[in-house]
């Protein structure tokens, strides 16, 4: 599929239609996106390659995909964590892989301003949030799964609760374009956001190794203004490697396009396109010869693995190049100040995220490309 006129005609340091093309092709007839020709196919990883799609412009294949998901849906909401050519292979089910639907079809809504789409998914968004609410645990995280013998994991995990927190968020957005008012959402989203800000003890710190249990709180906008900030810049040297890009974990040499690209969404949502850009232009080269990206490297010694070709990481570099170029409507979806109106008129705003923002709070200016030192 051609991409519109107007993303042909943007100078990128990326070929949007080779991504996009890339996703299109692994795509099975039935809609269901695996993770690359002959992978097994989860539902987050799905929703972030359909994302890159909708981008792309291939919003056929991309609604294909959602319609693929709600079929496949359970009956309590949920998906299971894993199926391949459609069976499932995983019958964990997964409170983050559940949930993420709403940040797809919210982002598919944005860019098309299809309202038909929003309603015929609305039984689907709201059936998965849901499930996701009816794991949260009095503190306000969310409990990340059910094993497949039915039994309730009591493990919070950081990244997954924040990713939850924008899929929320996204949820909110949808159910107050309908005209629906969910019970409990709207506290379920205020409980989990102060669980991510105040009470780190609530979730498996074992997984601080991650790169993403450093910038989710801050991508989904759980963490903002100082505080996402501070949270960036104290870490930046344990995950980011000057040149290259950033580690998926802090004690293995292993350089990662999507955590990248997350981070330059990160960057992006609290004013830092400068720095952003730069993060994408460090991983401008790391591409197969038809311009699709890797999924990462080692260094010092520049080992490809995984060797294949992955659908969700060139989604998360599509959707990076779209909140840094304004590729799509959708450009702006997880910048912070988007969604300062919104909060407020979906009446799901904290005190603290209802203020406005005062100079004093926050000066992205500070964070200069100096921090790559």
């Amino acid at each position: 599929m051609e991409l519109e006129k107007s993303l042909r005609e943007k100078k990128l340091p990326i070929d949007l239609d080779a991504l996009g093309r890339l996703i299109a092709t692994t795509q099975k007839e039935s809609g269901e996106i695996p993770w690359h020709e002959g992978g097994k196919t989860d539902p987050w990883d799905m929703v972030e390659a359909a994302m890159g799609l909708t981008v792309a412009g291939y919003v056929r294949e991309a609604r294909r995909a959602y319609e693929w998901l709600a079929a496949a849906q359970r009956e309590d909401g949920s998906w299971y964590a894993a199926y391949r050519d459609g069976e499932p292979e995983d019958r964990t089910r997964d409170a983050n892989m559940t949930a993420y639907i709403a940040v797809g079809v919210y982002h598919y809504y944005l860019v098309t301003r299809d309202l038909s789409f929003l309603r015929r998914m609305w039984k689907t968004v709201r059936a998965a949030l849901e499930f996701v609410l009816g794991l949260q645990a009095p503190g306000g995280e969310i409990h990340w799964a059910i094993s497949p013998t039915g039994d309730v994991d009591p493990v919070a995990l950081l990244t997954g609760s924040s990713s939850i927190y924008m899929s929320l968020k996204c949820g909110l957005a949808v159910a107050e374009r309908l005209g629906h008012r969910p019970p409990g959402w709207r506290r379920g989203l205020q409980r989990l956001g102060s669980a991510i800000r105040t009470r780190p003890y609530s979730f498996d710190m074992s997984k601080a190794r991650y790169s993403m249990d450093w910038f989710y709180p801050v991508l989904s906008g759980a963490v903002k203004g100082e505080s996402a900030r501070r949270r960036i810049e104290k870490s930046w040297k344990k995950f980011v490697v000057n040149g290259l890009g950033v580690r998926c974990v802090s004690d293995q040499p292993w350089v990662t396009i999507a955590e990248t690209c997350e981070l330059a969404l990160a960057l992006s949502a609290i004013g830092q396109t400068k720095l952003a850009r730069t993060l994408v232009d460090w991983i401008g080269s790391r591409t197969f010869e038809d311009g699709t990206f890797w999924c990462g490297f080692t260094f010092p010694e520049g080992v490809i693995w995984p060797e294949e070709k992955i659908t969700w990481t060139n989604g998360v570099v599509l959707l990076a190049a779209d909140a840094l170029w304004g590729l799509t409507p959708a450009s702006s979806l997880f910048r912070h100040d988007f969604w300062e109106s919104h909060l407020v008129r979906i009446g799901a705003a904290a005190q603290e995220e209802c203020e406005p923002r005062r100079e004093a709070d926050f000066h992205p200016e500070e964070m200069t490309l100096a921090a790559l030192e």
